[in-house]
């Protein structure tokens, strides 16, 4: 027997499109922290000359 609110299976989608956003939100965070720390270290020195310029 089903309850009202799962009457028509939207109980059962809620909780899978919660675990579908769940893991494009862990895709996106792993691509930004890899994004990062590649491309951190080439930065740096562009950094190192604006910090080193100011008064």
């Amino acid at each position: 027997m089903r309850r009202p609110c799962e009457a028509n299976g939207r109980d059962s989608e809620r909780g899978a499109t919660a675990v579908e956003y769940g893991l494009l939100l862990a895709l996106i965070a792993g691509v930004i922290i890899s994004v990062v720390t590649l491309i951190g270290p080439k930065l740096l020195p562009g950094f190192q000359t604006i910090i080193s310029a100011l008064p």
